[in-house]
């Protein structure tokens, strides 16, 4: 085991991807040379080529249609999309090609795209550069969402995307890419992408994902010292979503709290908080709660503080569940 950044563990699953398979190729604007505006492809293009790190123009349209030339011919193309509100040109490609042709051809074609997407806030980015935009893709048929939010995940989960033959849309929490931890790397699990329990707990079951992840901990970690048992889940795979698991964590505390940087009106958490109403209405004690951004475009950034969920919000959420207060307008629920 070696310790590293999350950057440099993104880094590391796609050159032993690119050892692994020839078939990998990567696109993406200022890949090569530069190593990408995070330089999470640095060094890749000196020890691959020009052809296999591919520079592109400025038009993710054009660098996602093109991945699906290269899927028809049986690459396995990985895109990066500098940052997250630079997806939408790409939109059409991925939502009316990507993520149909598979079903579209009866499964005689595959796309084994994965599409990189550094996203959420909390770097002072100005507009265009924090989105959360995880909910249209969650909702689009054919594709599949990761979004992991440690370092060992971050290389785990880009190393199954490359291999699954499912376009993916791989979400990276931007705000914790320099945080650093030991790293496994290597062999890639087979099978499903499944949320984890990362800490146990008997009182409220709190659920996230990606950047919100490491907020969660510090809150879990607050509610101790009142005597409160709060159980997280990270949960890793956002489509397919592992209602198993988080069901089982319902059925056990009797209270949720669901947490994303995303506005809350048709967020991830709506329909988790659906989905968990229909497995486990019987179990809960208290509505689901969920602790969100809000409406609104993503704020300037000396006033993210405001938009993210932090540490007091989320406690709050925990306090109304709990009923230890009644009012839930405070946390971004509706």
């Amino acid at each position: 085991m070696s310790r590293t950044t999350m950057i440099k563990a993104l880094n590391t699953a796609l050159r032993d991807a690119m050892v692994h398979d020839e078939k990998v190729v990567l696109l993406g604007e200022d890949i090569g040379t530069l190593g990408g505006v995070f330089r999470v492809t640095s060094e890749l293009k000196k020890e691959f080529g020009a052809q296999r790190v591919v520079d592109t123009p400025l038009a993710e349209s054009g660098i996602v249609g093109t991945a699906v030339g290269l899927a028809y011919r049986g690459f396995r193309p990985v895109v990066e999309i500098q940052f997250d509100g630079f997806t939408y040109p790409a939109f059409d490609q991925l939502v009316s090609q990507v993520a149909k042709l598979h079903y579209r051809s009866r499964g005689r074609v595959k796309m084994p795209i994965t599409v990189r997407i550094p996203y959420g806030g909390g770097i002072g980015s100005p507009e265009h550069h924090s989105e959360s935009p995880e909910a249209y893709f969650a909702h689009t048929a054919g594709l599949r969402v990761f979004a992991p939010s440690s370092v060992q995940d971050s290389y785990t989960m880009l190393r199954q995307a490359i291999a699954c033959d499912d376009p993916v849309i791989f979400f990276e929490p931007k705000r914790r890419y320099h945080e650093s931890a030991e790293i496994t790397t290597g062999q890639v699990p087979e099978g499903v992408v499944k949320a984890q329990v990362i800490r146990s707990g008997d009182d409220v079951t709190v659920i996230g994902y990606g950047p919100t992840v490491y907020t969660l901990n510090e809150a879990a970690l607050a509610a101790e010292d009142e005597g409160i048992s709060l159980e997280i889940i990270d949960l890793r795979s956002l489509d397919p979503l592992d209602i198993e698991t988080l069901a089982d964590s319902v059925k056990h505390t009797g209270k949720v709290v669901i947490v994303h940087e995303a506005g809350p009106t048709a967020g991830l958490g709506a329909e988790i908080a659906t989905q968990i109403t229909e497995h486990c209405f019987d179990y809960l004690e208290h509505a689901p709660v969920r602790v969100t951004g809000f409406d609104i475009p993503y704020p300037p950034s000396r006033l993210e503080k405001f938009h993210l969920p932090d540490l007091d919000r989320i406690l709050t959420g925990v306090d109304v569940v709990l009923r230890r207060s009644e009012s839930a307008h405070q946390v971004g629920a509706r």
